[in-house]
């Protein structure tokens, strides 16, 4: 789920543009260029990512002067999202996540990119577990996989140096977590960990910890089908563990209902010690939610049981709905836009300067969706604009190669994950909740959906 971030066109807005979206489906426009509605930032990103855009937007513009970008805000958020599909509220392209990718498809909800990316030829490029998140039973592809991450341990290095702990050491095991949290609260008063309830996110963030923890929500049978199994060691240690903090150590703060917007305000602006999402977060951090960069730590999510990290991405999409015109401006503006910086340095290396002139975040650690060696070497191409505190993020980036990445359940997952959301709330809010009883009820209704 990215880092679960999530599509939503804000407001007033989003009811005034569903006319201008239905006609831009046609793709033409006065000017006689294919006007196109590409996705930018969620509401609330700060004015230097808007001039880094436009940067960007006047760069494409004169290379393809046929094509008029038009950008409009974009922000992924499961429980909204398939309404607005529906209603044609969103971009022409647009991203989406990982785990979604395949629901859509299937429905008939995305644009088969097949034979554009053949003729781009970097098909045999991507990392192929990625690749198969967009691509259909019969081997068509219906989106580019453009960026992945894993799960990550971030921490507020100010609160851990307040609280007496060694910021350039931070908790390797869950029982560290729990201890260092127990003294960040103590110490400074706030939450000195605290996890996603809501909207989705309390279930993508109970399965990383499950996955982290050796155990696994749901089964591929292989063949088409899916089997629950919530109700497994891995998922009890999680909630138990929280139950822990919450109940006998008051190391959570008191606000329980968060998702991925709410919980990257929190700990932006000092009220969090440590909490789980995916590695790529540092960007949204500072573009969107005013993070002060010395504030932050990363490093990898503690491991047992022979766990892995639950990695995850977005793939960017272009609508159905479009014509071929639009069509075809899409595809140029994928290509240019996500996937040449990845694979050659000039478009790199102005990627990178482009969004350094204008303050924005490069060289946030990321999981390569082509390989590891074409990854490495792109941050050598772009070694002269990294502005993010990469010695900072040292733990994860020395450690995460030494982790086991795995992926989201594929089965019905943001239905499960929304499912799973009151699980961990019920833990939180209620002290004699029944933690086993809970989690045989969450595997009924889970495969329930499954077997829909």
């Amino acid at each position: 789920m990215k880092s679960p971030r999530k599509v939503v066109i804000a407001g007033i807005a989003a009811f005034a543009m569903v006319g201008a979206l239905a006609a831009c489906s046609s793709g033409g426009s006065e000017s006689g260029k294919t006007e196109l509605r590409v996705a930018t930032f969620p509401p609330g990103a700060d004015a230097a990512a808007y001039e880094a855009f436009d940067a960007q937007e006047k760069q494409f513009e004169k290379a393809n002067p046929d094509i008029d970008i038009i950008g409009v805000e974009y922000e992924w958020e499961g429980p909204t999202f398939a309404v607005q599909l529906a209603g044609g509220s969103l971009p022409d392209v647009f991203t989406v996540p990982f785990t979604d990718s395949k629901t859509l498809l299937e429905n008939g909800q995305l644009m088969d990119v097949t034979d554009e990316i053949e003729e781009l030829g970097y098909t045999d490029s991507f990392n192929p577990v990625i690749l198969d998140g967009v691509t259909d039973a019969d081997g068509r592809i219906f989106g580019f996989p453009r960026q992945a991450y894993a799960m990550g341990l971030h921490y507020n290095r100010t609160l851990f140096e307040q609280a007496g702990l060694d910021p350039d050491s931070p908790p390797t095991t869950w029982d560290e977590v729990r201890e260092d949290a127990k003294v960040i609260a103590d110490e400074t008063g706030k939450a000195g960990y605290m996890q996603m309830t809501q909207n989705n996110t309390g279930g993508w963030q109970l399965t990383a910890a499950t996955v982290a923890r050796g155990g696994s929500t749901q089964t591929d049978n292989g063949d088409g089908t899916y089997t629950s199994t919530i109700a497994n060691d891995g998922t009890k240690a999680s909630l138990e563990f929280l139950k822990e903090l919450r109940w006998e150590d008051d190391s959570l703060g008191s606000n329980f209902l968060l998702d991925w917007g709410s919980i990257n305000q929190e700990f932006a602006a000092g009220n969090i010690g440590m909490y789980t999402t995916g590695s790529d977060i540092y960007t949204a951090l500072v573009r969107d939610f005013s993070l002060n960069p010395d504030d932050y730590g990363l490093t990898v999510i503690p491991i047992e049981n022979d766990g892995g990290t639950l990695g995850g991405g977005d793939i960017a999409v272009v609508s159905p709905t479009v014509d071929d015109e639009t069509k075809a401006a899409a595809i140029t503006w994928i290509d240019w836009f996500y996937m040449q910086k990845l694979l050659d340095e000039d478009a790199a290396v102005l990627d990178a300067k482009t969004l350094a002139e204008s303050d924005q975040a490069v060289g946030t650690p990321l999981l390569p969706v082509l390989n590891r060696e074409a990854y490495e070497q792109s941050l050598v191409w772009i070694e002269p604009y990294i502005n993010v505190p990469r010695d900072q993020m040292t733990p994860f980036i020395d450690g995460i190669w030494e982790q086991t990445p795995v992926g989201e359940p594929k089965g019905k997952t943001q239905e499960i994950y929304a499912l799973l959301d009151p699980v961990v709330q019920a833990v939180l809010t209620d002290q004699n909740a029944d933690i086993d009883a809970l989690l045989e009820q969450a595997d009924a209704e889970a495969q329930a959906l499954l077997d829909e």
